[in-house]
């Protein structure tokens, strides 16, 4: 499986802008600039949608090392922050409210970690990985 995605740019870093688009159009030349990446600025912008990818993936991921081990979540909601600090991706931090019946705590955290060292997207990004699990009732 291939998938992907175009970014167009025009003009310099500061004063230019670009969009994104992407192979299934969910992104249809959506907006991206400097302000957006580095100010509050309206569009998306690399780390943004990095988070999304990560979120996504290790979401996925949760609910498919939960369902090999028997369950079947009621509902999976995390949330992935990404640091970009000094020029780099430093860091993505995963937090995830979790609705699974019939788990146990241990098995669960267990469960997330596999998740979270196994998601594609947490072996692509090579950076410091962390997350956080809570089991509601």
């Amino acid at each position: 499986m291939i998938r992907n995605a175009t970014a167009v740019w025009t003009g310099s870093v500061k004063e230019g802008n670009g969009n994104l688009t992407t192979q299934s159009t969910v992104l249809d030349h959506t907006q991206y600039s400097y302000n957006s990446r580095f100010a509050e600025g309206v569009g998306t912008n690399p780390e943004e949608l990095i988070a999304a990818a990560h979120a996504g993936c290790f979401t996925m991921m949760l609910s498919s090392v939960l369902t090999e081990a028997g369950f079947i979540a009621d509902q999976l909601t995390t949330i992935c922050e990404i640091t970009f600090e000094n020029g780099v991706i430093a860091k993505s931090h995963l937090s995830v409210e979790a609705k699974v019946p019939k788990i146990e705590e241990d098995k669960f955290q267990e469960l997330v970690t596999n998740a979270e060292q196994n998601c594609p997207v947490s072996k692509l990004l090579k950076t410091e990985i962390s997350s956080e699990a809570k089991l509601l009732s």
